[in-house]
């Protein structure tokens, strides 16, 4: 056996791995805000961000006409899902809004005067072509600087289209909706 024909199944081998490539990964990146909303209160803390399941898988998921979850292939989020999330809204709340946003655990002496707590029940690239986040926030306020309360919420962004980065826009996107829906509940009147 020749030199040559020994190493081709190897090379062969390196060409497929090649081919395979390693996935590319995607941001949740929302868009600075063009002036901060005054709010009533000056800091909050974010609690880390509930997802279902389904949402904690690093791939990027797309519902089949079917009604099923499956991967678009080569594609996953850059970040941990509910991480991921938790940085990004309170990157998005803190730039959007006039009080100070940090995710927790809250890294100032003085506590937080704000708890936000967001679970999200459903977060899906759906088969209509829309992306769809939906679920609850919780407002908490142990000094009583806002009345505490839960507010349900159901955001449709459109996908441009079915590739995963057309998703990552449509996800920040709702986040930023998110954000704002937040803000307005924190808003001065």
């Amino acid at each position: 056996m020749t030199h040559f024909a020994r190493l081709l199944p190897l090379s062969l081998v390196l060409l497929l791995a090649a081919c395979a490539g390693t996935p590319s990964r995607y941001l949740i990146e929302t868009a600075p805000a063009p002036a901060p909303i005054a709010l009533r209160v000056s800091t909050i803390e974010l609690r880390d961000v509930v997802l279902p399941a389904y949402a904690e898988d690093s791939k990027i998921l797309q519902e089949t006409a079917e009604g099923g979850l499956r991967p678009i292939k080569g594609a996953e989020w850059a970040d941990g899902t509910a991480r991921g999330v938790t940085a990004e809204l309170a990157r998005s709340l803190d730039l959007r809004g006039s009080a100070s946003v940090a995710a927790e655990p809250w890294p100032l002496s003085d506590p937080a005067q704000v708890r936000l707590e967001v679970r999200i029940d459903r977060m899906v690239a759906r088969a209509d072509g829309s992306f769809l986040l939906s679920g609850q926030f919780a407002l908490a306020a142990p000094e009583r600087q806002i009345r505490d309360g839960l507010e349900r919420f159901e955001i449709a962004v459109p996908l441009a289209d079915t590739g995963a980065a057309a998703v990552a826009n449509a996800y920040a996107s709702s986040l930023e909706q998110l954000s704002l829906q937040i803000l307005r509940r924190l808003a001065r009147r």
